[in-house]
């Protein structure tokens, strides 16, 4: 694997390193002791699937608070996402900056969300399938969200989003309530 840091201190895009044959090839998508000599977290508590019948369908932006926080890996394994996280650490130099990524079939990346990170993601394409290690069990009563059109995040999504859930369109802008990842 190589890991690779964003501009989000915390955060990292994670490439396999291909090993190829005649056959295909083979890769570790994932290594315990590789997170940690990179400084990421690497518990792994649940593992979920997301799949999206159309381009354009948008999930997030979402995030747990602690003691829930969830750290969580993302990989796009069919068709292609952009994939968005914002930084909810109000100590942070990159406090409320989001940074976005392509993860497709082909590029085989994955997104490294830290804890107090909010998280989204737009399908670019029809039928794209999304798999992600998470580190904390899903927790209703801990789940927050932050508006993916919200201008004070400015976020630059590369297509309109034609899906949205009722509950993602409904988040509180950031100018009616405050940040709540602690």
């Amino acid at each position: 694997m190589q890991i690779s840091p964003t501009p989000l201190p915390g955060s990292a895009l994670v490439d396999l390193t291909l090993l190829e044959d005649d056959r295909g090839f083979f890769a570790r998508a994932f290594c315990r002791q590789e997170f940690i000599d990179a400084g990421l977290e690497p518990l792994v508590e649940q593992a979920n699937i997301s799949f999206n019948h159309k381009a354009g369908t948008l999930r997030g932006l979402h995030y747990q608070m602690e003691p829930n926080a969830e750290t969580k890996l993302i990989r796009c394994y069919r068709g292609a996402i952009y994939d968005v996280i914002v930084d909810l650490r109000p100590e942070s130099p990159t406090y409320l900056q989001w940074f976005g990524a392509e993860l497709t079939e082909d590029n085989r990346t994955a997104m490294y969300v830290p804890r107090n990170f909010a998280h989204a993601y737009l399908t670019l394409t029809d039928k794209a399938e999304v798999i992600y290690q998470v580190s904390t069990a899903y927790t209703p009563g801990a789940e927050r969200g932050l508006r993916w059109d919200d201008p004070a995040l400015g976020i630059d999504w590369p297509i309109p989003p034609v899906s949205v859930s009722e509950k993602d369109a409904n988040w509180p802008l950031l100018s009616e309530s405050a940040v709540e990842a602690r």
